[in-house]
């Protein structure tokens, strides 16, 4: 079994939200609770921008970050887990797998034929090295999956 993903899964999925929820949502609350200097304390619309910011932001890590998943594969099967629990597909149960570049990483999107208990698309930030080994461990596995020559 080879683990596709980076080891930057566990930074992104786990540390960089809740520093960034913790250190902005105090923030807020600060502003929202705390009175400034000679008793008045931020204007409302600073506040309501702030809690904006707050909100948008957790909705992007939301979607952006806490959905990765730690994907390992090996010649029968893909496991995904988030950590706590871990759930193995055979090969006939994946539908595609895309392979998309965003210039400073790379993702994997693996779609299943029947929704498993991650959803019918489980994704990752893969390490491009971990994947060639796999491809070179298991020719032909990921073959007709994406454009590699077997």
């Amino acid at each position: 079994m080879i683990n596709i993903s980076t080891n930057a899964t566990l930074l992104l999925k786990f540390a960089i939200p809740i520093c960034w929820l913790i250190f902005f949502g105090s923030f807020t609350i600060a502003a929202w609770v705390v009175p400034g200097a000679e008793g008045e304390g931020p204007g409302l619309s600073v506040k309501i921008g702030l809690t904006l910011f707050v909100l948008v932001g957790a909705a992007f890590l939301y979607w952006g970050l806490l959905r990765l998943k730690r994907i390992e594969m090996d010649g029968e099967f893909v496991y995904a887990t988030n950590y706590f629990k871990t759930y193995r597909y055979p090969w006939h149960n994946i539908a595609k797998i895309d392979e998309k570049d965003y210039l400073l990483f790379k993702t994997l999107h693996v779609y299943l034929e029947k929704p498993g208990k991650f959803g019918e698309k489980v994704y990752c930030v893969i390490s491009q090295k971990r994947l060639n080994e796999f491809i070179a461990a298991n020719p032909g596995v990921l073959a007709p999956f994406l454009d590699i020559e077997s």
